[in-house]
């Protein structure tokens, strides 16, 4: 291959990876753009988890054979297997510089009969899946070895060369910047939807999740559940104890909902601010969701300190009326919080059921006249007037 080839194919490895939007995509733009450099007609990229000992193949690219998927759940390989790898594993090749790619064949070493197959495994993929050669390059990343690139040709074609595994090792520096990249992305987009105090979503998650929701419903009428809570005497832990002590009752029951929260399919649990959380439930019934919230209410009595959860559901399972927006849901589920804070409930409140019509609370109260206030809970009905509009 021509130097200008081989110039033109980094930058289209390069640019491949940078646009793309996961790190699956990412994946596969790196071993795809690295079959294409080097004529390959298979290629894989693997991350070398070290506290497990395996090598876990990410994405397999090319002419793949029966066993091989794209995005592999589970292809893992016992590190001990690949002495190679181990002896990178523990970074020997920092004396010398980082690691050089390799040729491997398939007419390589012949295992001991006596103990069958071969003694070498790569040797033993190859011949297995009718590949007559590769080229295996070490991935460093951040000074420590990650994993390796794994580019093959199948059998009668021209093996790999020297200079192959020169321009693989430059390949694989290639690959690691764009890995680096996308992790970097990656981690921004976790901060940019996740609470960090709780390590929950944040209002950002709930708010892009309910509107992917709410185009569902209106395709087919999914169900969408929205579970709003609120912890019960969070300020006067905050001021008898202090904001450390009620940062750490927010943490817990922060641990109490997304436990409750891994009861049931497709459920995000957020916290939305302050001492405001959520559940939002794409798929289960309305009756699920609220078996949920019965069990979140019941968990959270026992924190201590604090005074529980006021909890409402809003669910387009319930007699709710059509739910024209998602703020409709978010304003029928605080409504019931408030309720249910209001009443000192133990047991969520909600919208639609115990003779409530499903009315959008914040239409309801604008016309009507204004209702006297409760001495013991006073603000509550402007309260809800003003949440989220």
């Amino acid at each position: 291959m021509g130097e200008d080839r081989r110039l033109r194919a980094v930058v289209a490895l390069a640019r491949g990876m940078a646009a793309a939007h996961t790190p699956q995509e990412s994946w596969r733009a790196a071993a795809d753009g690295a079959c294409r450099a080097l004529s390959g007609s298979f290629a894989a990229l693997s991350v070398w988890e070290r506290e497990r000992g395996l090598l876990r193949v990410l994405v397999n690219v090319g002419n793949r054979s029966a066993d091989e998927e794209e995005f592999p759940e589970d292809e893992t390989y016992p590190v001990h297997q690949f002495p190679e790898i181990a002896e990178f594993l523990h970074e020997r090749w920092l004396e010398g510089g980082e690691p050089n790619a390799w040729v491997e064949t398939a007419a390589g070493p012949v295992a001991d009969r006596r103990r069958g197959g071969y003694c070498h495994q790569r040797v033993a993929a190859l011949r297995r899946r009718g590949r007559g050669c590769c080229v295996v390059a070490p991935i460093v990343l951040n000074g420590r070895a990650w994993g390796e690139l794994y580019v093959a040709r199948p059998a009668g074609e021209p093996v790999f060369h020297g200079d192959d595994a020169a321009f693989a090792t430059v390949l694989a520096s290639v690959v690691a910047a764009g890995i680096a990249q996308s992790e970097r992305l990656e981690e921004a987009r976790r901060l940019a939807f996740t609470d960090s105090l709780t390590g929950l979503g944040n209002r950002r998650a709930v708010d892009l999740r309910l509107d992917e929701a709410m185009e569902a419903h209106r395709r087919d009428g999914t169900v969408i559940s929205l579970v709003v809570c609120d912890l019960n005497g969070l300020k006067k832990v905050n001021d008898s104890y202090g904001h450390a002590v009620g940062d750490q009752v927010l943490e817990r029951f922060g641990s109490v909902l997304s436990r409750c929260a891994a009861e049931l399919p497709h459920v995000l649990a957020a916290r939305l601010g302050g001492d405001e959380f959520c559940l939002l439930a794409v798929g289960p019934s309305a009756d699920e969701v609220v078996r949920v919230a019965g069990d979140l209410c019941a968990r959270a009595r026992d924190l201590e300190p604090g005074d529980g959860v006021a909890c409402g559901v809003a669910s387009t399972g319930d007699p709710i009326g059509p739910l024209r927006s998602a703020r409709r849901l978010f304003r029928l589920a605080d409504a019931a919080q408030y309720r249910a804070k209001a009443a000192g409930s133990m047991e969520p409140v909600v919208a639609g059921r115990e003779g409530d019509d499903g009315e959008d609370p914040v239409v309801r109260l604008a016309d009507r006249p204004p209702a006297p206030v409760d001495p013991a809970h006073p603000g509550d009905r402007r309260r809800i007037r003003g949440r989220r509009s």
